[in-house]
């Protein structure tokens, strides 16, 4: 199975950048993973609108035509570690050959048009987070996810 994460801007914060390098350590053992990283509109004079677009062409332009899109936004569905898993097993089982992208947008979110080409949208909490925190959040997530599908301890306890 092959995973790629596309987030908007870099990880500003040592202790975010040693979680996510171990979570992306730790994911590795299960699935062909990676994390692409594009430009964070940081413009003063740009509306936020208009910043959200930018990094939406930006996230666009790196999702290939048979990338089964998944977003990382509020709106979408809340999902339980269980649930997670499920998916994901299905997905590959059902869907191998097909990579899955996660996406998780910068502080204005996304565009219309990459609502448009997601394929599914996925909410980790009803409460905001800042882009950067929610890299790591996710990344544990995906890890337990890949736990509960191999049957391992680490989701009752570690």
């Amino acid at each position: 199975m092959k995973i790629n994460l596309i987030q908007v801007g870099k990880t500003s914060f040592e202790y975010l950048k040693t979680g996510i390098t171990l979570y992306e350590n730790r994911i590795k053992k299960y699935a062909r993973f990676s994390i692409t990283t594009v430009k964070e509109s940081t413009e003063k004079t740009i509306p936020p609108k208009e910043k959200n677009k930018k990094e939406s062409s930006a996230i666009l332009a790196k999702i290939n035509t048979q990338d089964w899109v998944i977003l990382l936004d509020v709106k979408g569905k809340l999902q339980s570690s269980e649930s997670l898993a499920k998916t994901l097993e299905e997905r590959q089982l059902y869907q191998s050959k097909q990579p899955i992208v996660f996406v998780i947008g910068g502080a204005y979110g996304f565009s219309e048009k990459l609502y448009q080409r997601a394929n599914q949208k996925l909410s980790l909490s009803p409460c905001t987070f800042s882009h950067q925190i929610i890299r790591i959040l996710f990344l544990e997530q995906l890890y337990r996810a890949f736990t509960i599908i191999h049957n391992e301890p680490y989701h009752h306890g570690s």
